[in-house]
């Protein structure tokens, strides 16, 4: 099996070529080539038995999206995007990447199956921030998009494309809504979640970190660990039961910034809370204000979709996943 993924170099992409490495095949099926690809060149894999191309491509640019489709991958992972913070601050930007590069990588694809009847498994990452407030207490998939942020609005923008194209027989496309993501390793980033991520990876590193919003602001969160587990099994499923609905919310955990603190109390204890500097940003307020907050997940579970149990299970994913299991 020939696997391309699109947006490589980023947290997800690189968590997510290290378990194709680990695992050596998907949906039963030996993984042969490895096609990654992002703005930046990716790292080759290391300790992967086939051939591992890596490029430096922007699928916004003219002719650059054909390159990924020529060697007909059987499976494109599409994570490449401008995150939240940066899609609101930069207009063009967020909508060069997030939405014109979806639209160039799909009409590359079309362009392939007019050619040969290339029919790719496409899995395309998208957001909660599809949905808007006002909310109900908890958002099915039948509920409205309604983005509040342009981020929102060019992941939803993909979902439609996702969503035609598999109508027209030129992709056998899956959407998956990630929760947010935490607890991101690395450096903070300019999505406006990312507070979420550093008010535990740095204390729990023993270093300062700022919130910038209430305690009270709740959210929907799963671990890298479990949005890598998301894409590997969307990859893996028979799609015929979404039917003309390709896109659909994964399961997460729902919890406010306060109880995220008390677990990161009772795992690193009060040395570690007490690191937390409270800062509030108006603009990082007023996006996280318009973010939904509890989900049903249901269509997603019954498909076999599975997140972590609590907050005190994502925490200790990073402890082992990124902290070698040592507080």
């Amino acid at each position: 099996m020939h696997i391309a993924i699109v947006g490589a170099a980023g947290m997800i992409g690189r968590t997510l070529t290290a378990r194709l490495v680990s695992d050596g095949a998907l949906a039963g099926q030996t993984v042969t080539r490895l096609s990654l690809v992002d703005v930046i060149e990716p790292d080759v894999p290391q300790g992967f038995g086939g051939r591992a191309d890596v490029a430096a491509v922007d699928i916004s640019m003219p002719g650059q999206a054909a390159k990924i489709v020529s060697s007909r991958p059987d499976v494109i992972f599409h994570l490449a995007a401008i995150v939240s913070g940066e899609a609101e601050l930069d207009f063009e930007k967020g909508y060069g990447i997030n939405l014109e590069g979806t639209r160039a990588l799909f009409e590359a694809i079309r362009l392939a199956h007019l050619r040969d009847s290339y029919r790719p498994c496409v899995v395309f990452t998208s957001s909660i921030a599809v949905f808007g407030a006002p909310f109900p207490d908890v958002i099915s998939d039948d509920f409205n998009l309604t983005p509040l942020t342009s981020y929102g609005t060019q992941k939803a923008m993909g979902e439609l494309l996702l969503a035609d194209y598999t109508r027209r027989g030129f992709i056998d496309g899956i959407g998956i809504r990630l929760p947010t993501i935490c607890i991101r390793p690395g450096k903070p980033n300019k999505a406006a979640s990312g507070f979420f991520s550093g008010i535990l990876r740095e204390p729990l590193a023993g270093q300062p970190a700022i919130l910038p919003v209430p305690d009270t602001v709740r959210h929907w969160h799963a671990s890298p660990r479990s949005a890598v587990g998301f894409l590997i099994h969307a990859a893996s499923i028979d799609l015929q039961p979404l039917g003309s609905r390709r896109s659909l919310t994964m399961p997460g955990v729902c919890a406010s910034v306060g109880e995220q603190i008390e677990a990161l109390r009772r795992i690193a204890g009060d040395k570690a809370v007490a690191l937390i500097r409270r800062e509030p940003d108006e603009m990082v307020m007023k996006i996280v204000a318009g973010w939904p907050q509890a989900f049903d997940a249901r269509r997603a579970t019954e498909l076999g979709f599975r997140a972590d149990a609590s907050f005190d299970d994502i925490i200790r994913v990073h402890i082992d996943d990124e902290m070698g299991g040592v507080l």
